[in-house]
């Protein structure tokens, strides 16, 4: 059996070759493994440079000071540090934070865990079709109250993009502490925290060609005392996340931080045109539906819904040869429609009826013309079927 293309970026990305290289070199006797804290000896040392080294690739990415960057598993433990830490000190006191329906599990199941705990949460609506979070939304949703700003950079499922700066100008502006999970947005668009006055960010190996299993907190310097440290032992990490640190892990998505400042406009201009190649490709074929905004969002994703009888012999034939998603995968296992979908004002069949394609760096135009050419000998076999039933 032949691979499938893979078009599903947005769940997970390989590894790139340079990357495995720099992970084996921190793994065996002859490499750099020892432990980063053991500082009586080179082993300790050589790996406290790596991690040291890697430290500083994340804050390139997003401009800011290494000191800054806290390493966690991944994007989910970063938003549980970044919410449960910062939100600690305020049990019982009827806070108010903010957030969107259109985030990440990962954010929503920690709000409805405060919910819980006394804690009051607007859900903004996004926009209908498009996914936007208006910052006029954000600022009318502020009560004397609120605590916490949180919101997603990048869509997960559709790709669209929040106006993170405008949004930051106004927590900055009324003393709120704003949240990003960047998890989707890091190596696809800029981010300089500095000017967009965001005071924590979650960022994902996986999602940017590292390995899986390691993940970073921003974590804005003034911001940094007021956090309470949700795993304890050791005092690593500035106090906020102990355990030992995984070099081999941390080296790999340091380098996939390195590598992505310098692709980013590039990938991204390459990505766009396969992008309007396909989709241009898809509405010359069948009729579909643009789920995120057309013109605000990044190259990576794209997110359709097909319309009328044929709809799901095209997503059969789509799965034929393509591996896709119709959502999060962190939602996969479950039968019900995307949240996401739904915000958007998809109704359950038209949604039912929904593909998110992610494209990424083994993404070529040749893997778009495959797919299309078999779309069209699909759709071609059962028009020539359909005429023959009526003979």
């Amino acid at each position: 059996m032949s691979r499938l293309i893979y078009l599903d970026y947005a769940a997970t990305t390989p590894i790139l070759p340079e990357i495995t290289q720099a992970i084996i070199r921190c793994l065996s006797i002859e490499g750099d493994f020892g432990n980063p804290a053991s500082q009586s000896h080179h082993y300790g040392w050589d790996a406290a440079r790596h991690i040291a080294t890697s430290r500083q690739h994340v804050a390139n990415l997003i401009h800011a000071n290494p000191q800054e960057i806290i390493w966690t598993s991944g994007a989910t433990e970063s938003n549980n540090l970044a919410l449960k830490g910062t939100l600690d000190q305020y049990k019982n006191q009827n806070k108010h934070i903010i957030t969107s329906k259109i985030e990440h599990k990962a954010v929503l199941d920690i709000c409805a865990d405060l919910e819980n705990l006394g804690f009051e949460v607007t859900y903004l609506q996004p926009e209908f079709g498009t996914g936007l979070i208006h910052p006029e939304q954000v600022k009318q949703a502020i009560q004397p109250n609120t605590v916490l700003i949180s919101l997603m950079m990048v869509n997960n499922e559709i790709g669209t993009l929040t106006d993170i700066q405008t949004i930051g100008n106004i927590a900055h502006q009324h003393q709120i502490l704003f949240h990003v999970d960047a998890a989707q947005a890091a190596g696809k668009t800029k981010i300089d925290v500095q000017t967009m006055h965001v005071d924590l960010l979650s960022l994902s190996g996986h999602k940017i060609y590292g390995p899986k299993g390691i993940g970073a907190l921003y974590v804005r310097q003034d911001v940094q005392k007021q956090i309470k440290t949700q795993i304890h032992g050791g005092g690593h990490e500035q106090g906020l996340r102990s355990g030992t640190l995984a070099t081999h892990q941390i080296v790999g998505m340091g380098e996939a931080c390195r590598l992505a400042k310098i692709n980013l406009v590039q990938e991204q201009q390459r990505i766009q045109n396969l992008r309007k190649k396909f989709l241009t490709g898809l509405q010359a074929l069948t009729p579909v539906k643009l789920n995120g905004h057309p013109t605000e969002h990044v190259a990576n994703y794209l997110n359709v819904s097909f319309l009328g009888e044929r709809a799901q012999a095209i997503l059969f034939a789509i799965k034929q040869v393509s591996a896709v998603s119709s959502g999060s995968a962190c939602n996969s296992h479950h039968a019900a429609p995307s949240h996401v979908l739904n915000a958007l004002g998809l109704n359950e069949e038209l949604a039912s009826n929904t593909v998110r394609f992610s494209f990424g760096i083994y993404t070529t135009q040749d893997h778009i013309e495959i797919l299309l050419k078999h779309l069209v000998m699909v759709l071609k076999e059962q028009k020539e079927t359909i005429q023959l039933s009526f003979i």
